[in-house]
């Protein structure tokens, strides 16, 4: 196990530094200098070539690109991801401000998505019938619609209308825990949606294709109830594929928030990518992200434990 554990970080460590390199190239290929960017005040002002070369050589620009890439991996390494273009202030700082709410949106959505995905999925592999089409047909529309789609129904439904939610915006728990949960309940449930259907879908056939193995069979020639038989042995085991592909959506969503932060004014860490990106700022993008890499790295390993754990063929 150890062994498996130190090869598994070892995979992850060459991915995130390729994934560091890729990003680093990927930001210095788009159009645009984020040192004309901030002279001039924004993407539409004007400033004069001599303050935009002082800007460059203030933020490190005018190095080669190979010098910028080593200083960056520099920094990287020793835990400094820099200051941020816009407002000097530290990435680090910057990062971990913004990154406990989008984990906070991500586990609630995630919590809600597997706990209704997994009870639907095991009723339609359980009951067929018309409770199988039902659930196949919310599965289909829950992955297929759109999160802004889905975030803007629900704002005009249950904050404009009826009234039960706050149309958006970010009250911190120190603040008012209730005002807080209200406001994060409308994103984690949006976020939530496709989760439920890729969940409910991904149970339903595992459920289907372990109830036809023969030892379920011999369990109900044992003269086991059907409930007994399907909660002891058919859903038991249905849960090994069920438990990776939610692994998996946690840190896919973990990336993906950014739509519901966008549609709520939520102040999360896809937000804050997306407007460092429109700014160029650079150390800022890199940053987040190198954190989420991370994150899904660290994510994806544990869901290769747990997937030992749970199936000891694997081992």
């Amino acid at each position: 196990m150890i062994s498996f554990i130190a090869k598994r970080i070892g995979v992850g460590l060459g991915l995130v530094f390729v994934v560091l390199t890729l990003i680093f190239l990927a930001i210095h290929a788009v159009p645009g200098d984020p040192a004309a960017v901030l002279a001039s005040g924004g993407a539409s002002g004007t400033a004069t070539p001599e303050s935009i070369e002082r800007l460059r050589e203030q933020l490190g620009l005018d190095k080669p690109l190979v010098v910028q890439y080593l200083d960056y991996l520099a920094g990287v390494v020793t835990g400094d991801l820099g200051s941020s273009f816009r407002d000097s202030r530290p990435v680090v700082t910057t990062i971990f401000e913004r990154l406990p709410n989008t984990i906070e949106l991500v586990v609630l959505a995630c919590l809600v998505g597997a706990i209704v995905g997994v009870a639907l999925g095991a009723a339609a592999g359980r009951f067929g019938g018309w409770v199988d089409s039902l659930v196949t047909a919310f599965s289909s529309l829950a992955i297929s619609v759109p999160v802004y789609v889905l975030g803007t129904v629900f704002i005009l439904v249950f904050s404009l209308t009826l009234g039960w939610f706050p149309a958006g915006g970010f009250v911190s728990w120190q603040a008012d825990p209730v005002a807080h949960l209200r406001l994060l309940l409308l994103p984690a449930l949006t976020l939530s949606i496709a989760f439920i259907g890729v969940t409910a879908r991904m149970t339903r056939s595992s459920v289907v294709e372990t109830s036809r193995m023969d030892w379920v069979r011999t369990a109900r020639s044992w003269g086991l109830t059907p409930s007994r038989v399907f909660s002891r042995h058919v859903l038991r085991n249905s849960m090994t594929p069920v438990a990776t592909a939610i692994g998996l959506e946690v840190g896919i969503m973990l990336g993906s928030t950014v739509l519901a932060e966008r549609v709520f004014n939520f102040p999360g860490l896809s937000a804050l990518l997306v407007d460092s990106v429109v700014n160029r700022d650079y150390p800022v993008v890199q940053g987040i992200v190198i954190v989420i890499s991370v994150l899904f790295i660290a994510i994806n390993i544990v869901v290769d434990l747990v997937y030992r754990f749970l199936d000891p063929r694997v081992r």
